[in-house]
């Protein structure tokens, strides 16, 4: 496609969404072109969280002359003000307050790629990098589907940030040599990413399996815990991180929904809630 075709399509979507009762917002609050309207639940996030902003952000565009990056800045026109909007909410979702135990992140380095893949978080000790593909943003915007790159574009983030501020569990070895601590991590990320309504609801979420898959099997069962068990539930999942050694599973229900629950039977009452077995 090219890009006159994608601005046009763009400025296209831009009057849609205006004329969809969106408000007029300004560039300032990192929002998407049209200025959607807030949920109430980022409302929360920002306001209970407004003291708060990355020390740092460095967005570097690697791309700039590819069509997933052109798409990118029409919808973002302030990328770092709508990251630290997006960080917000996964702070909202993971902790109480500022006073909690939370990872430092004194700078970001964003950048937009013109590679293969998605996105991922590197980095540590404060100095976190997060890339993002212009090719995916590309792909994404099929059948000039403005308000699909703006849903996956802000679900990414919060996949991603979620890695920056989650904690760690301890005493099991690491992301690359044990399964459990990948399956806490990225079930975690994408936990956030349900609570916070960036998947497309059942639509997106897996059937069967188990919640030691990782990814969206674990994330939607913990979601699912929030919704139906506790509200503070991935908080205090996630504070787990901190009170147990060696972390485990039933350890870490137990010390947030009581004595004598197991995961297995909670992943199980999932299921049948679901539907997905009898």
């Amino acid at each position: 496609m090219k890009l006159t075709t994608i601005t046009a399509a763009l400025f296209a979507a831009a009057i849609t969404l205006s004329s969809c009762g969106a408000s007029k917002q300004t560039a300032a609050d990192g929002v998407i072109v049209g200025g959607v309207k807030e949920t109430k639940k980022q409302q929360v996030a920002a306001k209970r969280w407004k003291k708060y902003s990355i020390p740092e952000i460095k967005f570097e565009d690697k791309a700039p002359q590819s069509e997933g990056s052109k798409i990118y800045h029409a919808l973002i026109p302030t990328p770092n003000a709508y990251i630290n909007k997006v960080a917000r909410e996964v702070l909202n979702t993971l902790y109480y307050s500022e006073k909690d135990s939370i990872p430092r992140m004194d700078c970001l380095h964003y950048t937009l790629e013109d590679v293969d893949g998605i996105s991922a978080k590197g980095g540590g000790n404060g100095n976190v990098t997060i890339f993002y593909s212009t090719r995916h943003i590309k792909k994404s915007f099929a059948n000039n589907d403005t308000a699909r790159v703006d849903f996956e574009t802000r679900g990414v983030l919060l996949h991603e940030l979620t890695h920056a501020y989650q904690l760690e569990p301890q005493g099991i070895g690491d992301y690359g040599s044990n399964k459990t601590f990948w399956c806490f991590i990225e079930g975690m990320a994408d936990a956030v990413r349900v609570a916070n309504d960036g998947f497309h609801g059942e639509k997106d979420r897996p059937k069967g399996g188990s919640y030691k898959n990782g990814y969206r099997y674990t994330g939607y069962f913990l979601a699912w815990l929030q919704q139906t068990k506790d509200p503070n539930f991935l908080r205090k999942f996630n504070h787990t991180a901190l009170q147990l050694n060696p972390w485990s599973w039933d350890a870490a229900m137990q010390l947030c929904l009581g004595k004598g629950v197991t995961a297995d039977a909670l992943w199980h009452e999932y299921q049948v809630a679901m539907g997905d077995v009898k």
